[in-house]
């Protein structure tokens, strides 16, 4: 893997205020101390936080939380807002091609959903494309959540 900061692939690939937001983003991540290790992956002591990829051809990003997000974690409340913009971005089951992959049903953020993607080795919930100011927030709000459950693991 070659080591090219996510910030020159961004300015590559985005445009405009998808450009702005995807920057915004990883100065967040800079400044949680959440690292690039390996082509996509974001972990925090050692642990991943979220994954992030571009599409040169559609122009876009997308962003996938990791974590259990099955419900709030005591001492970080989520808001109503906050639990409706994640909802609206729970990864579907796309059966996916070359991998053991079944939708399932799953409880997030205290509400049951079904044909949740199941993909192996993953705990990817969420997955946000393009997402814009306020769903940006809401991808924030979820990688401080799984970095308090980091922090908070015994």
């Amino acid at each position: 893997m070659t080591d090219i900061r996510i910030e020159a692939i961004f300015n590559e690939v985005l445009t405009g205020d998808i450009l702005k937001n995807a920057l915004n983003f990883a100065e967040f991540l800079c400044v949680n101390d959440i690292i690039q290790s390996g082509q996509h992956e974001w972990y925090y002591k050692g642990k991943c936080a979220c994954y992030i990829d571009t599409r040169k051809e559609s122009r876009s990003w997308i962003v996938w939380t990791e974590g259990d997000y099955h419900s709030e974690h005591e001492g970080f409340p989520i808001d109503e807002r906050t639990k409706e913009i994640a909802w609206s971005n729970v990864m579907k089951c796309g059966n996916c091609k070359d991998t053991n992959c079944s939708g399932k049903a799953k409880i997030i953020l205290g509400k049951e959903f079904a044909n949740v993607c199941n993909a192996d080795n993953v705990s990817m919930t969420f997955m946000f494309t393009n997402p814009e100011a306020e769903t940006l927030e809401c991808v924030k709000k979820l990688v401080l959540m799984r970095k308090h459950i980091i922090n908070n693991q015994t």
